[in-house]
């Protein structure tokens, strides 16, 4: 009898990330006798329901492509005890059989509210202990239901299509994060937990109302899914998927055409601009600030949109401040994106 239906699919969603892994770590020039590299891959675990189903899919399919499997935890010093939550968590990671494994301490800032400030800082740590232990990915423990609450956010914002994308299955520097579970539902990996009998803690800050995704997840969600059907999660995460394959064409057309509106000086030609469909000519003026210097989390539609209108609706108006102190302004037929 093979295993139970929820513990086979995280380790089908597994094996197929780790040999994208190993497909894109092996050399094509190693010889026939040459042994593979070793490749390590981090699971970055919570000890929650998600993340440590992540971890028994990779501790066990692992070892079979001869890949080494170790994992991280990540101690954002929130709450009282949450150093010794993090030990326990070293302990059943080690228990699984992952090895290397370590507990990164961070000190969650004030930037941009509680919840964008924790998810800074893990992610530094997460970069610096995949680039310390060369690692060659770090597993996320990310699920569908995660994806339909990031659509909603981002459609709350009003940011377009690219925050309708929600998150990629890979993403970060080289492709260094791998999300295997997005295609898979919340029930699946607490399912194949308990199936597994192991222990699961649930984080406070999850049910927390004072924090947006709690409130979203226990409140929002299923008001969504009482009036339109249980169908919603899954219509949210496809919308994620269209929407990114119609940024990435965006991104790809803008970057494309980018070279042909600048004049020989590298400056915005506003008549070549105005010409081009809007969604095309905003990502090149979102891209020309960001090389200014204005720090792409900071620069939100509405900053792009008051750029937009130096071309589109131009009355004399002067220049427009942009966060990271750049300014954009219109000089005859130029448009100018600079420090200020």
């Amino acid at each position: 009898m093979g295993p139970h239906p929820a513990v086979a699919a995280i380790r089908l969603a597994v094996r197929r990330v780790l040999h994208d892994i190993l497909s894109e770590h092996t050399p094509t020039d190693r010889t026939a006798h040459e042994p593979p590299p070793s490749t390590l891959v981090l699971v970055a675990c919570s000890g929650g329901a998600d993340s440590m189903a992540l971890a028994s899919a990779l501790a066990f399919e692992a070892p079979k492509l001869g890949i080494r499997a170790g994992g991280i935890t990540v101690d954002h010093g929130l709450q009282p005890g949450s150093g010794m939550r993090a030990e326990e968590v070293v302990l059943r990671l080690r228990e699984l059989g992952l090895d290397p494994v370590e507990s990164a301490t961070v000190t969650v800032g004030r930037e941009g509210g509680p919840e964008a400030a924790a998810r800074d800082a893990r992610y530094a740590a997460l970069d610096a202990a995949a680039v310390r232990l060369d690692a060659a990915a770090v597993l996320l423990g990310h699920t569908r239901d995660d994806q339909a609450e990031t659509v909603l956010l981002g459609l709350a914002r009003g940011s377009g299509i690219r925050s309708l994308s929600g998150m990629a299955e890979v993403s970060g520097a080289g492709g260094r994060y791998r999300r295997p579970f997005l295609q898979l539902d919340r029930q699946t990996a607490r399912k194949a937990c308990m199936v597994q009998s192991l222990p699961v803690w649930d984080d406070p800050h999850n049910a927390d109302p004072a924090y947006t995704r709690s409130r979203l997840r226990h409140e929002g969600l299923p008001a969504l899914e009482k009036a339109l059907g249980k169908g919603v999660v899954e219509a949210l995460a496809r919308t994620a998927q269209l929407s990114r394959d119609d940024a990435d064409a965006l991104d790809a057309w803008a970057g494309q055409v980018e070279a042909s509106v600048r004049d020989a000086a590298g400056r915005l030609e506003c008549d070549k601009l105005y010409v081009l469909p809007p969604a095309v000519r905003r990502r090149i003026l979102r891209r020309a600030a960001i090389e200014a210097g204005a720090p792409a989390g900071s620069l939100f539609a509405r900053h792009i949109e008051e750029v937009d209108r130096l071309i589109t609706g131009w009355r004399g108006q002067g220049a427009i401040n942009l966060p990271g102190k750049v300014v954009a302004q219109r000089q005859g037929g130029r448009l100018v994106i600079r420090q200020g």
